[in-house]
């Protein structure tokens, strides 16, 4: 592959908070993974991230812990630098938005698109608290939701039923501030003209119809099909960036608009530290730059939309060439929320992690669960059963091979028989008709390759270098095709190749009666080692570097040469004490699980207050005034703004019902259609993100954290049939 330049931002994580196992798996993690694969394969990368450092939830952090907004971004920011450097994450640069650099771009940014009147100017009417004298965010008013009366209401989505409204339809407001009822009084603020350019990002969507995730495409047309407006970019806040026109006093870029600007920023650093100041445009103003935005699905629109349009309005700039979302991973079958103490900070789990088998065991857990295409589940279970599987694979197969070597051929890597000197040129001539071969499958290539190759190699032999060759190749592509997990896995199906070869030539017994096969046998074996190591160096960096010390390779990165016999004869290899990984026993788990459960037990007994339990027993007419019908799946479309919800014409015999269900992470609206399902019908309506819903669907939680409907197991059930 020609070398390219690779430009990789991974989503500025808001410096209000730890950084969580969730975030990891989102964003971060993937980033890192395909940024050292795509270095090792040769490609000129730049990876960017930061802190995001300002907005009201900053304030209301300060506000909360008794201190100034950048105590709490100084704070942050260092634990989240110093954790993500402990995790291995590979940033050319970790910048702020705090940095005099970010503050003179971003308002630049502004200027340039205030100037081509890429703004409109509107007053309008907001809360404010006369007693902190103070117009008041969204996220500083709290009251009761318009649409479901909870009580405890952000001031323009409500988190319980993801109502959006305007922040003056919130009954019985309350400034979070302080605590007073606010007032209505009028101000000014910028919008950016954001549905100019529907037609440009209608465009842009649709030439990435095939090599986006689907995911991602779906959140960006449905944004499409509503029809892109207006969007306030100033805010009346203390804490952000001033607003750099006349008439601005008191206001602040928004965060949403100046945030994303930070990789520009963060870029601009790293080019002062490199001492080429005016490299930054390189990467950002060269059409050879190839974008990478990796975010999870609560930025994506932010990324594939709005970014882009502010590109598109200042000009000159690059566009993201991809943007790899991910869903959201859950931990133990619940989401992570910080209000409910129920987590794992990045900070926490090093703490009780601190070796680096099990920072490399952290990566690779989240790399097998990372939620690509849906919400996935970190538990402490899985966990452990991720790591024993690098102790039991990978681990095994390198301590096997290393000991051998250190008891029977005094610690070095064999010098081949006489027969089999013209070995290592054998094998790159093998390596190459397998490279030639393609997809060729490996059972049929084995059988073609093994008699030509019979006088240098074994079956065996052969099978193990195959999986090497053509597993090097098809990881490539899980990369490139930024199917990680996939990548991860296939990377792990070579040290089981690896593992079953020193199974099948049993060594042990051929240094006995063969000593000249066993020799070849522990040369390929060490190899191996340094295959492995290279294979596995985007997901395990400390291991990855072990193993390649251990048979000389420390500085070998090329991902090409994973099939190539490149450790020389007669190296002295160096195997420290100790396994690349140990087992994590059962007291250890159940110890982080009763940390869980300890936290959500304290959170629940403080906050909850004694209730009629939810398994409390109900009578038969409970249950009569309960009616359930059989529905058919007429019409299905998502609902706009929502990942979750659709919108569902259901067919009840008598009547067409609308229904909004919550199951749209998990079924595609098309698939529904002709579906029966079951109805709770005579359920009061409800609006669900101004939607109408007349009814409600069943659905069971399956194992892995799914949904899956309920649905007669008869076939020709008509709809608007009794369930009983």
């Amino acid at each position: 592959m020609s070398s390219q330049r690779i430009l990789v931002t991974a989503a500025l994580p808001y410096a209000n908070g730890y950084i969580h196992l969730g975030h990891c798996a989102g964003a971060y993690l993937p980033a890192d993974l395909y940024v050292r694969f795509q270095r090792m394969n040769g490609q000129d990368i730049l990876f960017v991230c930061g802190s995001d450092e300002h907005g009201a939830a900053i304030s209301i952090s300060a506000e909360k812990e008794k201190t100034t907004p950048q105590a709490i971004i100084d704070k942050y920011h260092t634990a989240n630098e110093q954790a993500f450097r402990r995790l291995g994450m590979s940033f050319d640069v970790y910048s702020r938005t705090s940095l005099p650099v970010h503050y003179n771009t971003a308002q630049e940014f502004f200027l340039d698109l205030y100037n081509k009147g890429a703004f409109s100017e509107k007053e309008e009417e907001q809360f404010y608290d006369a007693t902190a004298q103070m117009f008041l965010p969204d996220r500083f008013v709290e009251g009761i939701c318009p649409n479901c009366s909870y009580d405890k209401a952000r001031g323009d989505q409500c988190d319980r039923c993801g109502a959006y409204y305007n922040q003056l339809d919130l009954k019985s407001p309350r400034s979070l501030v302080s605590g007073n009822t606010p007032v209505v009084k009028r101000t000014t603020h910028w919008y950016f003209r954001l549905g100019e350019f529907q037609k440009l990002l209608e465009g842009y969507i649709q030439s990435h119809e095939g090599d986006w995730k689907d995911n991602v495409l779906q959140q960006s047309h449905s944004w499409l099909r509503q029809g892109l407006g207006d969007r306030a970019i100033t805010r009346d806040l203390d804490w952000g960036i001033p607003v750099p026109i006349e008439n601005a006093q008191g206001k602040v870029i928004y965060v949403w608009f100046e945030a994303p600007i930070g990789y520009i920023s963060a870029t601009k650093v790293w080019a002062e530290q490199q001492g080429t100041p005016d490299a930054w445009q390189k990467w950002w103003q060269d059409e050879g730059t190839r974008y990478i935005a990796f975010i999870g699905k609560d930025n994506i629109v932010f990324h594939t939309l709005i970014f882009p349009a502010m590109l598109m309005a200042r000009g000159g700039y690059i566009l993201p060439d991809n943007v790899p979302g991910n869903e959201f991973l859950n931990l133990e079958g619940e989401k992570f929320s910080k209000s409910r103490n129920w987590g794992i900070d990045l900070k926490e789990y090093l703490a009780d992690f601190p070796e680096d088998q099990h920072v490399d065991a952290l990566r690779y857990a989240l790399a097998m669960a990372l939620p690509e295409a849906r919400d996935t589940d970190f538990t402490w279970k899985e966990f452990q059963v991720r790591v024993n599987d690098l102790a039991n694979k990978l681990g095994n197969f390198n301590n096997r091979s290393m000991q051998f070597l250190l008891t029977k051929f005094d610690g070095k890597v064999p010098v081949l028989p006489e027969k089999f000197r013209k070995l290592p040129e054998a094998w790159k001539l093998l390596a190459d008709d397998i490279a030639r071969a393609g997809d060729c499958d490996a059972e049929q290539l084995l059988e073609d390759l093994v008699p030509k190759y019979l006088h240098y190699f074994s079956q065996a032999d052969v099978r193990l270098i195959i999986a090497l060759v053509q597993g090097a190749r098809i990881i490539a592509g899980k990369y490139e095709s930024f199917r990680l997990r996939d990548a991860v896995s296939e990377t792990m199906n070579l040290a089981q190749a690896a593992n079953k070869y020193f199974n099948d030539t049993e060594p042990w017994k051929a240094i006995k009666n063969q000593p000249d096969e066993c020799a070849r046998t522990l040369y390929i074996c060490a190899q191996a080692v340094r295959s492995l190591g290279i294979a596995f160096a985007p997901v395990l960096p400390f291991a990855s570097e072990t193993m390649l010390a251990i048979v000389g390779a420390s500085s070998e990165r090329k991902w090409s040469a994973i099939g190539q016999p490149l450790v020389p004869e007669g190296t002295v290899i160096a195997v420290p004490p100790g396994k690349l990984f140990d087992p994590i026993p059962d007291e250890k788990i159940a110890e982080q699980v009763a940390k869980l459960g300890a936290g959500k037990q304290t959170e629940t007994s403080v906050q909850v207050a004694p209730v009629e339990e939810p398994s409390s027993l109900v009578t038969i007419n409970d249950f009569k005034n309960i009616h359930l019908r059989t529905g058919k799946v007429v019409g299905a479309e998502r609902v706009p703004k929502s990942d979750k919800l659709l919108k569902l014409q259901v067919d009840l015999g008598s009547e067409q019902r609308q229904i909004v269900a919550g199951i749209g992470k998990h079924y595609e609206p098309e698939s529904l259609l002709g579906k029966t399902v079951v109805v709770v019908a005579n359920l009061q309506p409800a609006r669900l993100m101004g939607v109408e819903s007349q009814g409600m669907l069943l659905a069971a939680n399956t194992p892995d954290g799914g949904l899956s409907l309920i649905q007669p197991d008869t076939d020709g059930i008509a709809p608007g049939t009794e369930v009983r």
